[in-house]
C-alpha cells in the first residue's frame, strides 16, 4: 500500500516567508525536498545519511 508523503516546513518559516521555503518529507527510506511555492513540481531525494550530513554542515556554520 502506497501512501502520499507528508510534507512539512521548518518551524522557522513564517507568514512573511511565503514563497521562500522548502518542504521536507520522509519518502520510504529517502528524504524528499521540494519548493513550497511549487508543490506539484519536481522534488529532490536524498539518502538519510546525505541529508544528515547536509543539515550538520548548515548547523556548523556561523550566521
Amino acid at each position: 500500500m502506497s501512501t502520499s508523503p507528508v510534507w512539512r516546513k521548518s518551524s522557522y518559516s513564517t507568514e512573511q516567508s511565503v514563497g521562500t521555503c522548502v518542504e521536507v518529507a520522509w519518502m520510504g527510506g529517502e528524504v524528499g525536498v521540494r519548493d513550497s511555492k511549487n508543490p506539484s513540481g519536481p522534488h529532490l531525494t536524498f539518502t538519510p545519511d546525505s541529508w544528515s550530513a547536509f543539515l550538520n554542515a548548515i548547523k556548523s556554520r556561523s550566521v
